[in-house]
């Protein structure tokens, strides 16, 4: 075992077992998932996320709140820039609801797609709040 393998063992012990339990489970979805932590930070985005979004996990390492409400240009049905309190993912972090809608974003590759995202929150027992997922899919541009 490496360093490296340690390290992500260790942080995986530190997380809430349904982040982890979360994150097995959309490696193997074929549609794609963001999950983000009780901070918003991002805990992990599949492969399938990894190809829609234009980044790969490993090359981004960590990606706190921030920093990936940033990262991505968002823009309305309209075209407008986007404020970042309406993301859905944000709204479900924020109101620990569900939230749905349409976007427009420009990736780390810098190829703009529409998308649709459905994000919901994660909770423990006892409505221990500890993370958020967001499901995406590419929409075609007339839709």
């Amino acid at each position: 075992m490496t360093g490296t393998d340690f390290r992500l063992e260790a942080d995986m012990a530190q997380e809430p077992i349904e982040l982890i339990l979360f994150r097995q489970l959309s490696s193997s979805l074929a549609i794609p998932v963001f999950l983000v932590d009780a901070n918003g930070d991002l805990a992990y985005l599949n492969e399938a996320a990894e190809q829609l979004l234009g980044v790969r996990l490993d090359e981004i390492d960590e990606m706190p709140f921030a920093e990936w409400t940033t990262a991505f240009t968002a823009r309305n049905e309209g075209g407008h820039g986007t404020d970042v309190d309406s993301l859905p993912l944000v709204r479900a972090i924020r109101d620990r609801r569900p939230a749905h809608g349409p976007l427009t974003i420009t990736g780390g590759d810098g190829v703009e797609r529409r998308i649709e995202i459905t994000a919901f929150p994660l909770e423990g027992g006892r409505g221990r709040f500890i993370g958020a997922v967001a499901m995406f899919w590419e929409t075609a541009a007339d839709a």
